[in-house]
C-alpha cells in the first residue's frame, strides 16, 4: 500500500544518516522501524492482557494480601 509520510526535517536528516551508514534507503529504514514498533506494541498488549487475566483470576488472593 502506498502512503506519503511527512517527517520533521530533523527526523528526516537522522533517517538519511542511518540509511547512508547502512547503505540502504530511508524506505527500508522506515519499514524496519515500523515492523519493530508493531511487534513491540503487540507484545505489550499481550503482556497487559495476561496481567489483567492474572489479576482477575487471583483478585481474592491479592485483596487478602493487601489486608495482611
Amino acid at each position: 500500500m502506498a502512503m506519503t509520510v511527512r517527517l520533521p526535517a530533523e527526523l528526516d536528516a537522522k533517517l538519511e544518516e542511518i540509511a547512508r551508514a547502512r547503505h540502504t534507503s530511508k524506505h527500508a529504514v522506515l519499514i524496519e522501524a515500523a515492523t519493530r514498533y508493531a511487534n513491540s506494541e503487540s507484545k505489550t498488549e499481550q503482556v497487559l492482557r495476561i496481567a489483567d487475566e492474572i489479576a482477575e483470576r487471583y483478585a481474592d488472593t491479592i485483596t487478602r494480601l493487601e489486608d495482611a
